[in-house]
């Protein structure tokens, strides 16, 4: 903690050592965000270099006693994410798609049963939640309105959620870790 503390520190006085050192760290799991939201892997490749001179730009703002760095970075992805999503607006076509039978063939499909397997082992006002913030994009505040709950009940959905879904993955996570500590 203390050494991500003081990586920190450098990267606020603009040393670029210290943004490839967190680009390292958290490159995949802000991808991961990115490409869950907008599921197409060129604009997320696009949308996670602009996260990062974003994280570059904005990192004298970064307060470790309010959040956590992930978190904070996190926070950056999704809604540059969002935003991109919400300015796409194509004025002219760059793409020939006629030469394709369907677009769903040039892009990528997840595999997302296992992620559904998961979620089905939660209450159904909980994969609600999760649904509408991390599968449709939707803000709390638009998603609470959605599900018709108050805002601070519809937050504890997503805790409680996000608390068992971290119960569940916590053995596969440690030894996909483990794995890959191997590897290395």
């Amino acid at each position: 903690m203390q050494d991500d503390l003081e990586l920190i520190k450098r990267l606020q006085n603009k040393d670029s050592h210290a943004l490839s050192k967190i680009y390292d760290l958290y490159s995949g799991a802000l991808y991961g965000v990115i490409l869950r939201i907008c599921k197409n892997e060129i604009k997320a490749q696009d949308i996670l270099q602009e996260v990062f001179m974003k994280i570059w730009e904005k990192a004298d703002t970064y307060d470790p006693s309010k959040a956590k760095f992930f978190t904070w970075a996190y926070r950056i992805a999704k809604n540059q994410t969002l935003n991109s999503l919400r300015n796409s607006t194509k004025l002219i076509q760059n793409e020939d798609l006629s030469v394709y039978e369907s677009k769903s063939e040039t892009e990528p499909q997840i595999d997302v049963f296992e992620i559904n397997g998961s979620l089905k082992q939660l209450e159904p006002h909980h994969q609600k939640a999760l649904e509408l913030v991390y599968f449709n994009g939707l803000t709390h505040r638009e998603a609470h309105q959605e599900m018709d709950v108050p805002l601070g009940t519809f937050k504890s959905y997503i805790k409680q959620a996000l608390k068992k879904l971290r119960e569940v993955y916590h053995k596969e996570l440690l030894i996909l870790w483990l794995i890959l500590e191997m590897m290395i």
